[in-house]
């Protein structure tokens, strides 16, 4: 098993879209687990909530994918998974699983480091299902 988290998360992002799977079919992987992210945090942070912990997570991410970089300047109102899902698609479908996976668990990460592990497991059980199985979610700094 590898020791980076996201790469266990990029294996199953690729397992989900499936074999051979295109750029755009593990974008659309990785834009259904920020919807079921996005639902299960909205009712608790709200919607600017989500899009600020997200904007942080892509922010984080694109110091890695450069591409992952949100060119709109200052702080998202909603979440914009149309936007991320087309700079995913314009990647290879590794390189789009390997950064969907990054900022997927840099968001895992973050929202830990604010409302700790426990917490975050709970809230986002449902989404994080596809990851459990084969990875454990390390989310020391």
């Amino acid at each position: 098993m590898s020791s980076d988290p996201s790469d266990e998360i990029a294996a199953s992002l690729m397992r989900q879209a499936g074999r051979g799977a295109s750029a755009a079919q593990v974008a659309e992987s990785v834009a259904a687990t920020c919807r079921e992210i996005e639902d299960a945090l909205t009712p608790i942070v709200g919607t600017r909530g989500v899009a600020a912990l997200l904007h942080r997570s892509a922010h984080v991410a694109a110091q890695t994918h450069a591409w992952l970089s949100d060119t709109e300047p200052g702080l998202p109102q909603t979440v914009d998974l149309r936007a991320l899902t087309a700079r995913l698609a314009h990647q290879s479908a590794a390189d789009a699983a390997a950064g969907g996976a990054l900022l997927l668990h840099t968001f895992h990460t973050l929202l830990a480091s604010l409302i700790g592990a426990s917490l975050t497991g709970r809230l986002l059980r449902s989404a994080w299902a596809p990851f459990l199985s084969s990875t454990p979610m390390n989310t020391s700094p």
